[in-house]
């Protein structure tokens, strides 16, 4: 598989309070013993809407996301900005605002896996959105003292371990970080017992209240829709920084970049949800005096637009390259042109990446750095990821040992298994265990993900459907199997010669509506992909 391109170079790790970071000194404020500009003052980690993301699906190699692979790009930074804060807006903790009852054991065990992980990235504060408050404030607040980090709603009234504003020394510079939410639901309420007041009046107080404390570096935290984040930017001129989240998630979509923008001299962030990229914002302070700073661009805003035009285009070939994967109908030239478009779009990429803008005072840069498994994977991230699957593994196990599927109406088809279908079917059957559908089940015991609510529906045949599989009992349609995508074959095998019992040829969309769609595979190719399943007997004379 071609990988994708990350939308940005990696620019360096956030600055982290508390974990795998080194003390520092203070940076002089005499101009002549500054750092070189290659060190920032202060480094800020931007992350939005995480929304108990810990990792993609693994459906395709190198999907965006991981909180593995993001506390990777952390550690390995060190070096290059030792001066670093992580920082966050929107949800955190949960995928939903509501937990179903069946999976209350399992979100609440991913969101503590979220908070520990959250914990080792160095998690300074966060605002919080909806989400966070699933499985009530008792629960939030267990999170936010495992997380070791602030949850900050300086809007908020009623919030169990909720702040307004927290001050934090990085390398002699306090930096103010100050959040406001508005976590109602769809129905208008808001978590119980919440309430939530203007989010211009609670931001302008946060401020002076941070100015009490020293602060001379101001990064608002806005879990608020978007335009009305915009306006809070307008308003309160004094932010350097304002990271934008949602006041709520639901769904495991993932979605499209929003490029930064400057209101005045505040810059404005949001990063793509789950994880997908993580903003880095290095701020650099230059000369002495207290009065108030303003931080010039000195690259990454004004060229933001075009790069993510270069990245749209470099996105579109490297889909046409993975969809083009093992497929033997096209010709190496085809493909051999195609890289060497993509290596142009990539050479251009980063040479605008890579031009700075010449400033004078104090400044700071902006990149985006895509979430991928090149980054690597911190292997204490890892081992607490692995300890929450093997706990999940072994809980649903017993806890879901006795649900089996509802049985199939009378008249109607249920599902037989491959076995069954070979019986007639041995040609189609050769060509089935070629592939990778025949080993979708192993993919998912080799990670103790077997039994796991978020997994299984895909590596099984007609999960949660009539007369087919669940989560326990599916021994005889582990895998993706035939009837995945022919239909449920008890009827056709019964009376074959009849027609209409079994789908004959399977639109290759279906595909995309049942597994292959965004979050789980990106840019898949149906009409490409169907080549590789297909053989003699199978599709093909």
């Amino acid at each position: 598989m071609i990988p994708f391109l990350a939308i940005a170079a990696a620019a360096g790790v956030a600055a982290c309070q508390g974990c795998k970071v080194p003390s520092t000194g203070a940076v002089s404020a005499d101009a002549d013993t500054e750092p070189a500009a290659t060190t920032p003052t202060v480094r800020l980690y931007v992350l939005s809407n995480v929304a108990g993301a810990l990792e993609p699906c693994g459906c395709t190699k190198d999907q965006l996301g991981g909180i593995d692979h993001l506390a990777a790009f952390i550690e390995s930074q060190r070096d290059e900005a030792p001066n670093r804060l992580v920082v966050g807006a929107g949800p955190l903790l949960f995928t939903d605002p509501e937990v179903k009852p069946e999976r209350s054991s399992q979100d609440a065990w991913k969101a503590e896996a979220m908070a520990l992980a959250a914990k080792e990235i160095g998690l300074a504060a966060w605002a919080p959105g909806e989400n966070d408050w699933a499985l009530g404030a008792d629960s939030l607040a267990k999170y936010q003292e495992q997380a070791g980090a602030a949850v900050l709603g300086k809007n908020l009234g009623g919030a169990k371990g909720v702040e307004g504003v927290a001050v934090r020394d990085v390398a002699g510079v306090k930096v103010g970080l100050v959040g406001v939410s508005d976590p109602k639901g769809r129905a208008g309420a808001y978590p119980a017992g919440l309430q939530a007041g203007p989010a211009i009046e609670a931001m302008k107080a946060g401020i002076e209240e941070a100015k009490k404390q020293g602060a001379r570096v101001f990064v608002g935290l806005a879990a608020l829709p978007r335009g009305e984040a915009l306006r809070l930017a307008d308003s309160v001129p004094e932010l350097h920084v304002l990271v934008l989240g949602k006041p709520s998630e639901r769904g495991d979509g993932n979605d499209g970049q929003k490029p930064p923008v400057m209101i005045g001299s505040t810059l404005v962030v949001e990063t793509p949800n789950h994880l997908q990229s993580v903003a880095v914002v290095d701020l650099f302070l230059r000369g002495g005096g207290d009065g108030p700073l303003v931080f010039a661009d000195a690259g990454g805003v004004a060229k933001a637009e075009e790069l993510m035009s270069l990245s749209t285009r470099i996105r579109e070939l490297e889909i046409r390259l993975n969809g083009w994967e093992g497929d033997k109908r096209v010709s190496a030239k085809d493909v051999a042109d195609r890289k060497a478009d993509l290596d142009k779009l990539r050479a251009e990429k980063a040479k605008l990446e890579a031009a700075e803008t010449k400033v004078t005072g104090s400044f700071f840069r902006y990149n985006l750095v895509e979430v991928r498994e090149k980054l690597g994977a911190d292997k204490d991230v890892a081992g607490q990821l692995l300890a929450y699957y093997k706990r999940v593994n072994a809980h649903n196990k017993e806890a879901f040992a006795d649900r089996v599927p509802e049985p199939a109406p009378k008249g109607e088809a249920s599902y037989i298994g491959i076995d069954a279908c070979t019986n007639c079917h041995d040609e189609e059957r050769k060509v089935f265990d070629q592939t990778a559908h025949a080993r979708a089940y192993a993919t998912l015991q080799q990670d103790f993900k077997e039994f796991n609510l978020d997994c299984v529906s895909c590596h099984v045949t007609g999960y949660g459907k009539p007369g087919g599989s669940t989560v326990t009992h599916n021994a005889a349609l582990q895998n993706v199997q035939c009837e995945e995508c022919h239909g449920p074959g008890s009827l056709h095998a019964k009376d074959p010669e009849k027609k209409g019992l079994i789908v004959l040829s399977p639109p290759p969309e279906s595909c995309v509506t049942q597994c292959h769609h965004p979050p789980h595979v990106e840019g898949f190719e149906p009409m490409a992909k169907m080549q590789l399943i297909l053989g003699p007997g199978h599709g093909r004379d």
